[in-house]
């Protein structure tokens, strides 16, 4: 499973904490808010059913009361049911049984009993409170007042605290990206600096003057890249003078090795023999010194210019007797690309003759696009490269199964480590994976070479 990064993680924890305080806010305020509400509906209910009990008491305190005559003489409004109990028998403004059947029992005897007393209950569906007041022994007044205006207040409020908690687990998650953003901008000089030095620019420095607080890692870098660029830069000038010191002698060789090779008729079979293998090892050897040449000026920043690579791949074709009917240009590829001239031919050189000497001959080069990525691939026809070989084979001095070693054949063994290095000059990649049908794909991209 893929580990968030830190701007995520950071980000996420943000909202995460404003949404939880704000939801203990907005419960805590709902519920505070609630029980105030009602309270104070409750002591208003039970103001106005003493009120009403008054009157009632009164009405009925006449030789022939008139109850419902009574009970429609109180200003009880749209949300509150007046209801009488007298000597066993219910009376109400009109014919409504389920007002009476919600009036518990329980509560009926308590103020049956002389006691006043409320309870909440449920009537059709909806909370209503139940307010009772004695009148007299035989007589007692109710009030069912409904809830319901209560209850959509309650509602509107917690739509408004969970549109609030929202709101502000929001604000926390853009606190959070701001806060990442502005702390993370010094890491992210450094994740830019880094990949420019990886890229082979040796020029690229933090400003110790950006954040105090980072003056000393700022000040670390930049010392590690001076001595890491020195360093470099003397491996690569020893390595450049070596190779140009061996170039004299073994010129010297080739042509003393060549003045052999033209007297051959004229030597017994042994010194033939002989003469055949220092030709071939001087051959391979200048070969070595001029890769070595390469290497060691490999490290720079290609320098683009607009080339055809198309022609290009046709003339790395040519030049080993290949068919350059290999070459396949993508549908709607500009044949232009803005990369190094020298860098690409020798990706292409190199690839075409690991295919040719070690793959099987090669079956096809195409040329495509990812995006501006230019892409160059070359299938072969050989046995293919091993998944555990397909990362090694791109270092210096590795061929195949012989990782770390110097291994057989005449080849050198930086060939496929040059195409690896002059990819990664264009800030590209070089890779290999099994051909469709057998074989190899050696694949290298080239970013920001298309238009």
């Amino acid at each position: 499973m893929r580990r968030l990064g830190l701007r995520t993680r950071v980000t996420t924890a943000f909202a995460v904490g404003a949404l939880l305080l704000a939801a203990s806010m907005a419960l805590v305020s709902y519920e505070l808010t609630r029980r105030s509400l009602i309270a104070e509906r409750e002591r208003t209910a039970l103001r106005a059913a003493y009120f009403d009990a008054a009157v009632v008491r009164a009405g009925l305190d006449t030789d022939t009361p008139d109850v419902v005559q009574v009970l429609r003489s109180l200003d009880t409004g749209g949300v509150r049911r007046p209801v009488l109990h007298l000597n066993g028998e219910w009376y109400a403004r009109t014919a409504d049984p389920g007002t009476t059947t919600a009036i518990p029992a329980d509560l009926l005897r308590v103020v049956a009993a002389g006691e006043p007393a409320v309870q909440r209950v449920r009537l059709d569906g909806q909370t209503a409170l139940v307010v009772g007041v004695p009148l007299s022994v035989t007589a007692t007044y109710f009030e069912v007042n409904s809830l319901r205006e209560l209850e959509q207040t309650l509602q509107v409020l917690a739509l408004a605290l969970t549109i609030v908690a929202i709101i502000v687990a929001g604000s926390g998650a853009a606190l959070g990206w701001y806060a990442t953003r502005h702390g993370l901008r010094p890491l992210t000089a450094v994740a830019d600096a880094a990949q420019k030095i990886a890229s082979g620019d040796f020029t690229a420095r933090l400003d110790p003057a950006t954040d105090p607080d980072l003056t000393r890692l700022s000040s670390s870098f930049n010392q590690m890249v001076d001595r890491l660029a020195h360093r470099i830069e003397r491996d690569r000038r020893f390595a450049a003078d070596v190779s140009h010191e061996l170039r004299s002698p073994l010129q010297t060789l080739a042509a003393a090795a060549s003045v052999l090779a033209r007297r051959r008729e004229q030597q017994d079979e042994r010194t033939a023999i002989a003469a055949g293998l220092v030709a071939d090892e001087i051959d391979r050897f200048q070969r070595l010194v001029n890769d070595l040449i390469d290497l060691a000026r490999s490290d720079q920043p290609a320098d683009r210019t607009a080339v055809d690579v198309v022609a290009l791949a046709r003339d790395a074709c040519r030049t080993l007797d290949l068919s350059a009917s290999l070459v396949h240009l993508a549908p709607g590829m500009p044949a232009i690309w803005q990369v190094e001239r020298r860098r690409v031919a020798q990706i292409l050189a190199n690839v075409l003759h690991n295919a040719v000497t070690y793959g099987g001959g090669p079956t096809a080069l195409r040329l495509g696009r990812d995006g501006d990525t230019g892409i160059i691939e070359v299938d072969d026809d050989g046995p293919g490269v091993p998944v555990e070989d397909r990362e090694v084979i791109f270092d210096r001095f590795v061929r195949g199964r012989a990782a770390h070693t110097r291994g057989g054949g005449d080849g050198t063994g930086l060939g496929l480590a040059l195409v690896a290095q002059h990819a990664a000059a264009h800030d590209g990649h070089a890779s290999v994976t099994d051909r469709p049908g057998g074989g190899a794909r050696f694949r290298v991209t080239l970013p920001e070479s298309l238009p």
